[in-house]
């Protein structure tokens, strides 16, 4: 069956993460995304250990459904390549540096030549202008630049990053929203995209209470939410659980099932405002109750309830849950060398049905796209 973006031409030109994940969301979706590489690869090509076959895990995690063709855009050769391709395409997607985007001609402004109705999206660190546009950025440094890793960690810790790519990952997204938007519109474009902005407008209501009432976001304990309590993890008698209660109707189900009559009763309990003034009582009075049982008990009592908990799992354990079997989030992609295994896409779109064919060996399609 067709895929919503059956007929849309994108040309990938990129490295690493961010434009390549953005890509490959498109892919899923049905768009034929054209991944233009210099001749040595896309050094996502040699990232980590694992093969299966000649392809690598890592790269093939990020570039399933896309074709491949070898140009050197440092020459002219390379130029009248690209803009063969372009001619034909809807949308070039590109995260190189600004200056190496301006110096291989793939801004919109280069481009409305060839084609007047392309998208042109840049996903780069800091911006195609501003004072940081050419530094280097990687997902790290991001983090460390916007706040996010000043925001993580135990209190009295170091800054710590998050556990997985959150910047590249954002941003991918984020430059797939803006892509479709232009595309939408019907006309050609540039689209400006900064990893940076992305990780700052992800803060919101963090950098709004400092905007607005000048508070400085903190750290607290075992991952805790700034504002509502209980929203954090405790120790149960084997091992974590996570507890988030929004709101007093939650907290009466929960404090039911599991607490002392004060917690119903005592106004420092009862109330969201309480319960946030004596964020020290409270937590305490519910750890020392948390871990009298098991994680997996808790679970079983309170979902039912509707208060939301979860024990902290592994990734092991998250990818072989039933949840994920249900939702058709593993797939495997046949080869003669045994299936690349990957996370699905998580677009899930009603009466199509998923395509998924092998990331392209290197100039896989350099003669037919």
């Amino acid at each position: 069956m067709s895929l919503p973006l059956d007929g849309i031409r994108i040309i990938e030109i990129g490295h690493m993460l961010a434009g390549p994940y953005c890509g490959m969301l498109l892919a899923d979706l049905g768009a034929e995304v054209i991944k233009v590489e210099p001749p040595e690869g896309d050094i996502a090509r040699n990232i980590g250990p694992h093969r299966i076959g000649p392809h690598n895990a890592y790269f093939a995690s990020l570039n399933r459904n896309k074709k491949s063709v070898v140009l050197d855009l440092a020459t002219a050769e390379g130029q009248t390549g690209l803009h063969r391709l372009v001619r034909e395409a809807h949308a070039l997607l590109t995260n190189l540096k600004p200056s190496a985007i301006r110096k291989l001609g793939l801004t919109y402004d280069d481009l409305r030549a060839v084609n007047p109705r392309i998208v042109c999206v840049a996903l780069t660190g800091f911006g195609l202008e501003g004072p940081f546009a050419d530094r280097p950025a990687y997902d790290y440094v991001i983090q460390a630049m916007t706040g996010v890793m000043e925001l993580t960690g135990a209190p009295d810790g170091p800054p710590v990053k998050t556990g997985y790519s959150a910047v590249d990952n954002s941003a991918g997204i984020m430059a797939a929203v803006g892509l479709l938007a232009k595309i939408v519109e019907g006309k050609g474009g540039q689209v400006d995209v900064a990893m940076y902005d992305v990780m700052l407008s992800q803060l919101n209501y963090i950098a709004s209470a400092w905007l607005n009432a000048g508070e400085r976001p903190q750290r607290f304990e075992d991952s805790a939410h700034p504002y509502i309590v209980p929203a954090q993890l405790f120790r149960t008698r084997d091992a974590w659980l996570a507890v988030f209660v929004t709101h007093d109707d939650a907290w009466r189900r929960f404090a039911q099932a599991a607490g002392p009559p004060d917690w119903l009763t005592d106004p420092g309990f009862a109330t969201m405002q309480g319960r946030r003034l004596n964020r020290e009582r409270v937590v305490a009075s519910i750890q020392e109750v948390l871990e009298r049982d098991d994680t997996a008990e808790w679970v079983r009592r309170l979902t039912p309830l509707g208060v939301v908990v979860a024990g902290v799992e592994t990734l092991e354990q998250s990818l072989a849950s039933e949840h994920v079997s249900a939702r058709g989030m593993l797939v495997e992609i046949p080869t003669p060398h045994g299936p690349i295994r990957a996370v699905g896409n998580p677009i899930k779109i009603g009466g199509a049905s998923e395509r998924m064919t092998l990331p392209p060996l290197l100039d896989e399609h350099g003669d037919g796209a």
